[in-house]
């Protein structure tokens, strides 16, 4: 049997010619700049409808991704007096209340399980003003299933929003237009079938094609592996204070440098410590005042390193030392759980996943340099794995 010829595509909305809804919409050109921070998984969904959005306004802008941190454009966004985030939450104001409609208007597209996460990863968004609204009436919406009665499309969103701000809802009816066109033409077709759905098997793009990824290529001489270790108490122990950082250990894997030290500790070592840490009590009694420490860990740094670690722990106690990055810190975890398609678990189990060899060495010390140089091996098998342009297979 040969194989089915291959249906037209319209390159302006990406839809077969068939289900095109392109002529269904006008641009419209609104006062308020609308731009889409758009999850990498929601851009694959055939029926989404930010680009129906994207598309309808003039004075609009669509970027990709998780973390906008590295994007010169939304930073730039995030710093201007004019910019407010449609999210609803604690704090939002409904759109018709405001005096001025805001200059430009940051929207994220995305399942609300990706929304949440994308404004939790992006601290700069939650400090900006935030706008959200209930719906006067249901969505149309009816090809997807909406978490709740009150959520809608991210056009029937925008739509609402722009509508309340310029107060002449019939402007943007050209984008519901196209919107209800779309949903009209994906139920009809799905009534009209009688063949079984056809699944066509795609290949995975390679990990770094998302552009959720880091460029290790043009990280690698600024990237410094961070590992950190806390005297904690468990609770009710009765001793105060929160957990205090007590060996902070980085290496910068492409020159071999090694920075070590143990603190002395600030009120009573709990028990155990020294063994669970893999070190001795006497490192921590010979350790350095956390000024010192300090001095010699700002002293290895340079201007343009980044910090990388297995999650946020070891920045997270350098940030209870009143110690901050100058460069947002890359937490190779994430990264490790879109290479392998899972949770990446411990960071020497990682390693070994994609082939990764971890040394054993006494350098750095103890579980923090153990997990340093795991987190060191995983992160050059990962920019191997770029420069030789393959997807090395899971194990």
């Amino acid at each position: 049997m040969s194989a089915p010829n291959p249906r037209a595509i319209c390159s302006r909305c990406r839809r077969p010619q068939s289900a095109c809804w392109c002529e269904a919409l006008v641009p419209v050109e609104a006062r308020t700049r609308v731009v889409f921070l758009q999850h990498p998984r929601e851009s694959r969904v055939a029926i989404g409808t930010a680009r129906i959005a994207q598309l309808g306004l003039t004075r609009s802008e669509l970027h990709e991704g998780i973390s906008f941190s590295d994007n010169a454009r939304i930073q730039e966004l995030l710093s201007q007096p004019g910019t407010a985030l449609l999210f609803p939450g604690e704090g939002a104001v409904a759109p018709g209340e405001l005096a001025e409609p805001p200059e430009t208007l940051l929207v994220i597209d995305g399942t609300w399980p990706q929304a949440r996460k994308m404004f939790a990863l992006n601290p700069a968004l939650q400090s900006v003003p935030r706008i959200g609204f209930v719906p006067e009436k249901p969505g149309n919406y009816r090809i997807r299933r909406e978490p709740a009665a009150h959520c809608v499309a991210t056009v029937e969103a925008v739509v609402e929003v722009l509508a309340a701000f310029e107060r002449d809802r019939a402007r943007f009816e050209p984008l519901i237009r196209a919107f209800d066109s779309m949903v009209d033409h994906q139920i009809a077709a799905k009534a009209a079938r009688v063949e079984p759905v056809r699944c066509h098997a795609k290949p995975a793009d390679p990990w770094w094609f998302s552009s959720a990824m880091p460029d290790l290529d043009a990280l690698s001489p600024h990237l410094v592996v961070v590992a950190g270790e806390a005297n904690s108490h468990r609770r009710g122990s009765g001793v105060p204070g929160m957990p205090e950082l007590i060996h902070l250990v980085g290496f910068r894997p492409w020159a071999g440098e090694v920075f070590s030290e143990f603190l002395l500790p600030r009120r009573p070592l709990a028990s155990g410590a020294a063994h669970h840490l893999e070190v001795t009590e006497d490192q921590f009694r010979c350790g350095l005042p956390l000024e010192t420490a300090l001095e010699r860990w700002n002293a290895f740094l340079r201007p343009d390193d980044r910090l990388v670690g297995w999650g946020p722990f070891a920045w997270e106690l350098l940030a209870q030392e009143s110690w901050h990055p100058t460069q947002p810190p890359l937490d190779l975890r994430a990264v490790a759980a879109h290479r392998l398609k899972r949770r990446p678990g411990a960071p020497a189990v990682a390693a070994h996943s994609i082939g990764a060899e971890v040394p054993e060495a006494t350098t750095p010390p103890g579980r923090a340099g153990k997990t340093a140089r795991a987190v060191a091996a995983f992160l050059m098998q990962l920019a191997a794995e770029k420069r030789a342009g393959i997807q090395a297979p899971v194990r």
